[in-house]
């Protein structure tokens, strides 16, 4: 039986000439990611090894991005901490404020992650990089640590789900939107543990921003890890983004899927998912009326430079409605510099929304935009739990920037005007 796309990357990280679904190996990792709220975890554990050392100072990247700017004491501890780990082992992906971005944006953008890889991470949306064929997961801080001292990490080999996607979608369906309506479909245990592979015509209709969404919320449906093949557009960002060599896998013909689904892409519309998990999904025709409070526009889902265009076409000369925050938060300094050049930060501020410096904040109710009681926030976040966003009996809706950016205009759910 041949092997799928992740599992040739884990049996070549292994060093073994095939692997099967369910098969425990140990695999060499390329890179190990931690942030400011999961890194002193991980080093506080290191403290507890027989080393002191860590396996390659060029393979680890520490990203300060959820509390970043400091909030509070706690805050600044916990990045003090990381800072000064760094600086001991003198990592050199360490990206501190000035140089931060919220850390599946920074990573791609920084050539750090390529095809073939095999990274692991603390923190669950690590599955982003699929989007370039490599194989990458979300682990505990303990994980982390010991993929610090070592460079290896253990790995039950995945099962997978294929998803052949076909047809072109419309002007304001994106991403966000095919991603939401697989978690909708399938459910958020809908692939638990396993490998979602996408393959099919219709991936040469979705731009690199469209397929880091899709991957980055593989975990909503219990994923191991999402990925894509690489052709010529993937090819092309990594070349444009860095200096490191790449390895392309490719399934066999004759591996082995749990299950195949077809999505025609052209039948897609904007959907929404409705408080409180991401599989509680509707179409935004279906929606009714729901008012809203907040709007928030960012996150390692949707705070790239695809997502602010949608977002500024959508606002441009119209004004956000009154009583309404919208928020806007670019992912990384790079993407917030060219918004900038591109004009669509003076398009967010006429309209009457905020600018926010690259942060997680409040996908995750850090900071820059707590929700109180009984509010209610239209997100391109990628968890709408209980509490999430603060108050317990608050309301989060998950939904692409397009519906986020209208749903801001009229003050409720919304699709963009034709």
């Amino acid at each position: 039986m041949g092997m799928t796309m992740t599992q040739k990357i884990l049996a070549a990280a292994a060093g073994l000439s095939e692997v099967k679904a369910g098969q425990l190996i140990e695999a060499k990792l390329d890179l190990v990611l931690g942030n400011d709220i999961t890194s002193p975890v991980a080093i506080h554990e290191m403290d507890k090894f027989k080393t002191d050392e860590v396996f390659h100072k060029d393979k680890i990247a520490l990203v300060m991005d959820h509390f970043v700017p400091n909030k509070d004491i706690k805050s600044a501890q916990h990045c003090k901490c990381v800072r000064e780990f760094a600086c001991k082992h003198d990592i050199t992906n360490f990206f501190d404020v000035g140089e931060m971005g919220i850390e599946h944006a920074l990573l791609p953008e920084k050539g750090l992650t390529v095809a073939g890889d095999v990274i692991i991470g603390a923190d669950s949306h690590t599955c982003t990089y699929g989007a370039l064929g490599a194989f990458s997961t979300g682990v505990g801080s303990t994980d982390m640590a010991a993929g610090m001292a070592t460079g290896k990490a253990w790995f039950k080999v995945p099962s997978a789900i294929k998803f052949n996607l076909i047809g072109k979608p419309s002007k304001w369906v994106s991403g966000k939107d095919v991603i939401l309506h697989i978690i909708g479909m399938i459910g958020v245990d809908g692939a638990l543990y396993k490998s979602m592979e996408f393959v099919g015509e219709g991936i040469k209709n979705l731009s690199m921003d469209d397929r880091f969404t899709i991957a980055n919320m593989a975990i909503e449906a219990g994923g191991k890890n999402g990925i894509f093949p690489v052709d010529e557009l993937a090819e092309n960002y990594m070349k444009g983004h860095s200096s490191r060599s790449y390895k392309i896998y490719e399934a066999d013909e004759d591996a082995e899927y749990d299950q195949e689904y077809t999505i025609d892409l052209s039948t897609l519309k904007p959907t929404v998912a409705f408080p409180h998990l991401p599989e509680n999904t509707k179409t935004v025709d279906e929606a009714g009326e729901v008012k809203i409070d907040q709007v928030v526009i960012g996150s390692c889902t949707n705070g790239r430079l695809d997502d602010l265009r949608i977002a500024a076409e959508v606002l441009k000369g119209k004004k956000v409605s009154k009583g309404i925050r919208c928020i806007v938060i670019p992912a990384t300094q790079q993407i917030y510099l060219q918004a900038m050049e591109e004009g669509l930060l003076k398009i967010f501020i006429e309209s009457g929304a905020i600018v926010s410096t690259p942060t997680c904040g409040p996908c995750l109710g850090g900071y820059m935009g707590i929700l109180a009681e009984g509010e209610r926030c239209i997100s391109t976040t990628n968890r709408n739990f209980v509490g999430r966003m603060g108050h317990v009996e608050s309301e989060i809706y998950l939904a692409s920037p397009a519906v986020a950016a209208a749903s801001a205009i009229t003050g409720k759910i919304s699709a963009p005007e034709e």
